[in-house]
């Protein structure tokens, strides 16, 4: 029986970093003249736990509102390069010839192109024209999961390598006119960046084992996208944290139950870093020390929330500085739906 492992992480991001004081500063002057009690809600960029960010474009770009066709061609231009960076990356680190990927899924939620930027990717990085095709769009943050467990089913399906890429372009999305309380918190945490991986049908790396997908029923207002003159409008509620809490500990049991393992045998945890008040509340629900979500602390710390692509980076930074000892562990994030996806894996 073949057993998808993951051979690479390789990743990318924009050539603009911004520190947390300067995006708060540039955000304070933008949202002071429309959200009333602007000051009693700025506590949330020192409150995220961010050093920096890397944006699509520099500071000033955001000061002027947008039209969502300007935002996209951007999207589709630096969102293509900077996957092109990370698969390289990914193919290099993993010494693998671009002709035998077999497949390429392509997961993004923060702009459109039809045809999908995997059909380009396809082609400048050298791959078969016959290679398989999967783009995933609007998971929101729960895609690099979501696609981690899609790609490790393809490998068994076609005992081939499978490329994963994740792009985000978080900033472009921004409404320079939106002064809800939702594009101010988005304003405190989205980042840009690009992630991929290579999986492989042979031991190589982590070993991936399963997946679990939990769909809550009537929740499509808890995060998501709404369409506007302008482009994606951010939508997410306040009770994310609440609803980790509530759920979490009941998913990660019935996921366990259905591979076979105890709950107790998870010794790693790979999570995305969706704030520092998701992390917190993942610590708190499943009773893990601060280290087990040191790497996700310290992506957020460095990059922010980047959505799909982000989890990835702490999957990138858990390679390198874990050595295999055989154990357990799981990937978790959330998403738009609103969802929880849970990969098992072997390291």
């Amino acid at each position: 029986m073949t057993i998808p492992t993951i051979a690479a992480v390789g990743t990318a991001v924009p050539g603009n970093p911004v520190g947390q004081d300067d995006i708060r500063n540039f955000a304070a002057a933008l949202f002071r003249e429309g959200l009333p009690h602007l000051e009693r809600l700025m506590p949330v960029f020192e409150n995220a736990s961010i050093e920096k960010r890397y944006l699509a474009q520099p500071l000033e770009w955001y000061r002027m509102q947008h039209t969502f066709s300007e935002a996209n061609t951007l999207y589709e231009q630096i969102a293509f390069d900077l996957s092109e960076k990370a698969a390289l990356a990914a193919l290099s680190k993993a010494d693998i010839n671009p002709g035998d990927i077999g497949a390429v899924l392509f997961v993004s939620s923060t702009g459109i192109a039809t045809p999908t930027l995997d059909s380009k990717l396809i082609q400048r990085l050298g791959l078969s024209a016959h290679t398989k095709r999967l783009p995933l769009w609007g998971l929101g943050c729960a895609g690099g999961v979501t696609g981690l467990a899609r790609a490790a089913e393809l490998v068994t399906t076609t005992q081939k390598p499978v490329l994963l890429v994740a792009v985000e372009l978080c900033s472009l999305t921004f409404q320079r006119n939106d002064f809800s309380k939702s594009n101010l918190v988005g304003s405190s945490i989205f980042g840009d960046g690009a992630a991929a991986v290579v999986l492989v049908p042979k031991q190589q790396g982590p070993a991936v084992l399963g997946s679990y997908s939990t769909l809550f029923p009537d929740t499509e207002d808890i995060m998501g996208w709404d369409m506007s003159d302008t482009g994606l409008k951010v939508r997410f509620s306040r009770d994310i944290p609440a609803i980790v809490r509530e759920h979490l500990p009941d998913l990660l049991k019935q996921a366990c139950t259905q591979w076979g393992i105890d709950q107790s045998q998870l010794s790693h945890f790979v999570a995305h870093p969706g704030g520092a008040k998701v992390l917190a509340a993942y610590s708190d629900s499943l009773g893990l020390a601060a280290e087990k979500l040191s790497g996700a602390y310290q992506v957020l710390r460095d990059y922010g929330n980047m959505s799909s692509a982000s989890v990835l980076f702490v999957l990138d930074k858990f390679m390198s500085e874990t050595l295999p000892t055989g154990e357990y562990g799981v990937m978790l994030a959330l998403g738009p739906g609103f969802s929880a996806e849970q990969v098992l894996f072997q390291w």
